[in-house]
């Protein structure tokens, strides 16, 4: 189940870089933290549900490949990312 499309743009236009971002690391990184909130509550009702948290996993790994991409190449941005996901507190 992917993210609403008006949801996603909200999401995009609060991380985005500059005005036509849509591919950041920011912008991915965020898009993914939206998809597993609400996997998170997905799996509150439906805990056996195992072929979705193959894809949960997946999602968690990408987002940290990301977020190493960004910490490595671009230590501030790192920090601004996590503080505004509130990842990682």
């Amino acid at each position: 189940m992917a993210l609403a499309t008006d949801v996603k743009r909200q999401i995009v236009a609060k991380n985005q870089v500059h005005k036509s971002d849509t591919g950041s690391p920011e912008v991915q990184i965020a898009i993914l933290s939206g998809r597993l909130a609400q996997l998170k509550a997905h799996f509150e009702a439906h805990k056996k549900d195992h072929s979705s948290r193959r894809g949960l996993l997946t999602m968690v790994s990408k987002r940290r490949r990301l977020l190493t991409y960004l910490k490595n190449n671009d230590p501030e941005r790192y920090k601004t990312v996590l503080v505004k996901l509130g990842i990682r507190h």
